[in-house]
């Protein structure tokens, strides 16, 4: 039996490149799902990013989008 393995799929992140572990079965226990998003917020980054990004480019573009509005 192989401890090794795995049961999330390690993927890249969309943004940064960085290796993270994409728990989308589990998504509340995703390193992504730390960061809150509003409807908004989540409307802005779907427009330029499809996949899955690591939280910490999550929070990047959670304070991008709140830095426009205060333009």
């Amino acid at each position: 039996m192989d401890f090794n393995m795995t049961k999330h799929e390690i993927i890249s992140c969309e943004r940064c490149g960085k290796s993270i572990e994409c728990k989308a079965n589990a998504f509340t226990k995703c390193q992504c799902a730390a960061v809150q998003l509003n409807l908004n917020e989540v409307q802005y980054i779907s427009e330029n990013y499809e996949g899955c990004m690591c939280a910490a480019c999550l929070l990047e573009l959670k304070e991008e989008y709140m830095a426009l509005l205060k333009r």
